[in-house]
């Protein structure tokens, strides 16, 4: 079976941190959890890999309300249901559910599911780390690596994606 190395990311709010770029390279997709924030990051993505994205509930500008609240994938032969919230998923025999919104960096086995929550990559929250997270598909179950992007920070980086 082939194995797929995949870019798990969530909460940007409006900002890419520009770590994400190097670290997601050479990646086969990436999935983005919601509240993306802006089309700007939407498009910085989907330079790096093939984009799969679902809306959160503050992406509410009518381009990003035409995202889905829920998108359902097969990936390296792993059904994946992505969500925002969530109390919002609706997995039925997804093997994985990534979801996004609590800003919390999760990997837990559900009554044979794995829900991943990447954390939050953005700087606005509540959170103080900003996280993303590799996941490695294939043979065995998911493989997920927390990627550390240090602490969130009120202020403007340099290189911030414009909004």
């Amino acid at each position: 079976m082939t194995t797929m190395r995949v870019g798990l990311i969530s909460d940007t709010h409006g900002w890419l941190d520009p770590q994400v770029p190097r670290l997601f390279h050479g990646v086969d997709a990436i999935l983005h959890a919601g509240d993306v924030g802006s089309r700007a990051v939407v498009d910085a993505l989907g330079d790096i890999a093939r984009l799969f994205i679902v809306r959160g509930n503050v992406d509410r500008s009518p381009e990003l309300q035409l995202l889905p609240e829920r998108l359902d994938l097969t990936l390296a032969g792993t059904t994946v249901h992505l969500v925002h919230r969530p109390v919002d998923a609706l997995p039925g025999d997804a093997q994985v559910v990534m979801c996004g919104h609590t800003h919390r960096a999760l990997v837990e086995e559900r009554q044979g599911q794995f829900w991943i929550n990447p954390g939050a990559a953005g700087r606005r929250g509540f959170h103080s780390e900003r996280t993303a997270a590799i996941m490695v598909l294939g043979d065995g179950p998911p493989r997920v690596s927390m990627l550390d992007l240090g602490p969130r920070s009120a202020r403007r980086a340099e290189h911030s994606v414009p909004s």
